[in-house]
């Protein structure tokens, strides 16, 4: 028995031989491929890492500062001068032309897409809030929920339930939801949809009966229910 033991594992030793003979075989045949490759490879990374150290840390910092102005204009509600700028300072439009590899763009696209919510510049603003891209949950689920208000003005019913069914959901807080959560109800109402605009209205009773669109949710599910047939 012991002699078949050592005997199998002498199998294992010279098959394992062979392996590495063959590895060693294909790495001298192919090695100025694989050194061209691991030379690309290494060229990459440094040189992605370089880009965004040299070049984009840099312009980051300028595309914050350069967007101070824009933001006061906009909550201000000094719309032409957010967009375009004042002469001296750029807007958003300036930050979106000259900064566009960097999150100060994203955030200046998210900024565009409102203020052409609020112009009535519908397809416009979903421009802006489809190109904007952002790592903070409450902002992403605002300019969610923007987009189905510019779909509401368009009259694009079902696109508008989408987008504020997904905003609701996108970040669960006790603003956003129940905002976006009771604009879906009422788009469902719309559609005349009561049945699941009542499921909306009863978690916003239940879940977020401390919110703003709580106050009055007991006479939208009263409406629903009337519809329904419920009691």
């Amino acid at each position: 028995m012991a002699k078949d033991k050592d005997t199998g594992t002498g199998k294992n030793i010279v098959a394992v031989e062979e392996a590495l003979s063959k590895t060693e075989h294909f790495i001298e045949k192919h090695q100025k491929i694989i050194t061209y490759v691991v030379g690309a490879i290494v060229l990459i990374i440094g040189g992605y890492m370089a880009f965004n150290k040299f070049y984009l840390a840099p312009k980051e910092k300028d595309a914050q500062n350069a967007i101070f102005w824009a933001e006061r204009y906009f909550e201000k509600d000094s719309l032409k001068q957010a967009l375009n700028g004042d002469g001296t300072n750029p807007g958003f439009l300036d930050i979106i032309d000259e900064y566009g590899m960097t999150k100060t763009c994203q955030l200046a696209h998210y900024y565009v897409g409102m203020i052409y919510l609020k112009q009535g510049k519908f397809e416009e603003a979903l421009d802006n809030l489809n190109d904007f891209k952002s790592d903070d949950q409450m902002v992403s689920a605002m300019a969610t929920g923007a987009k189905g208000d510019a779909y509401m003005e368009l009259n694009d019913n079902d696109n508008a339930l989408k987008y504020y069914l997904k905003a609701a959901d996108l970040h669960n807080n006790a603003f956003t939801t129940p905002l976006f959560l009771k604009k879906a109800a009422i788009t469902y109402e719309l559609m005349n949809n009561y049945a699941e605009a009542l499921k909306l209205y009863e978690r916003i009773q239940k879940d977020y009966f401390k919110s703003t669109e709580a106050r009055d949710i007991d006479k939208f599910i009263a409406r629903a229910k009337a519809k329904t047939g419920e009691k």
